[in-house]
């Protein structure tokens, strides 16, 4: 599958953790710096499409790089039979560098830098 995204997505393996959703720990799939893709390994939903949410990034370790807070839209919701994924666009930046940095940092591993 091609794909026609304006940024690219990189794959990582960060943590992270919306305020609506307490119960479920998410891992960061794929970051830009216009969305994200976060799974969780639950068949529990209750995140909705075109609602706004916090989501709090904690970078893998390697990283060294601080957490950091986003705000984002779900735009898709892809439920599987032991997990779900959520599509995001990001709407609000973090004030700081500490997302500007993880994203130039999974660049950087990548090999696209």
């Amino acid at each position: 599958m091609h794909d026609l995204r304006k940024s690219i997505r990189y794959g990582t393996i960060g943590k992270a953790q919306i305020t609506d959703a307490p119960k479920c720990k998410f891992i960061v799939k794929n970051l830009s710096i216009t969305g994200c893709c976060l799974e969780c390994i639950t068949t529990s939903n209750k995140l909705k499409t075109s609602e706004k949410y916090k989501v709090n990034i904690e970078p893998e370790r390697k990283a060294h790089i601080h957490k950091f807070e986003l705000e984002v839209e779900c735009i898709w919701v892809r439920n599987g039979e032991d997990y779900n994924e959520f599509g995001f666009e990001i709407y609000s930046f973090p004030k700081g560098k500490n997302f500007q940095n993880y994203v130039d940092y999974l660049a950087y591993r990548t090999g696209l830098v």
